[in-house]
């Protein structure tokens, strides 16, 4: 791999060979690589990049509480992709669900708004994932104070 990113989640799993199932056969991310005998996986899909490290309470790993299902309460990976299609046809041959079906949706960033075709997914862990098709800018609607 030429680029590595500057933040990189790492998400402690219950099942390395299932969450790589997931994460690589079913959303398309490769291994950049991976560490067998600390079941530790570094995953890359177009510089999106993330670090999977199956649960072991035998060695250090840095939890700062209890870890339950689902794990990922409360955060959602934005995982920008070339086109959602590829994505939700081999979700659906698997009967994947969907957390979120996919959608158009465009968030304003000052004078401009930005689109993307986006659904969510949850992984086997319960880690949410919102994958995003890029659908260009448009000029910004005025705001509405609430």
């Amino acid at each position: 791999m030429e680029n590595w990113a500057q933040l990189v989640p790492e998400l402690l799993v219950v099942d390395l060979a299932k969450s790589l199932s997931f994460w690589r056969d079913l959303i398309g991310f490769s291994v950049a690589y991976d560490r067998p005998e600390d079941q530790f996986a570094y995953l890359d899909l177009g510089g999106a990049q993330i670090m999977l490290e199956q649960r072991n309470p035998s060695i250090q790993q840095w939890v700062a509480g209890p870890l339950e299902a689902p794990l990922g309460r409360g955060v959602n990976f934005q995982i920008e992709v070339p086109a959602l299609q590829p994505i939700l046809d081999r979700l659906a041959i698997v009967s994947w669900p969907l957390f979120m079906e996919p959608e158009e949706a465009w968030y304003r960033s000052d004078e401009i708004e930005n689109g993307q075709r986006q659904f969510v997914v949850m992984d086997p862990d319960g880690y949410l994932l919102r994958l995003a098709e890029d659908l260009g800018e448009r000029p910004a609607k005025p705001a509405r104070l609430v």
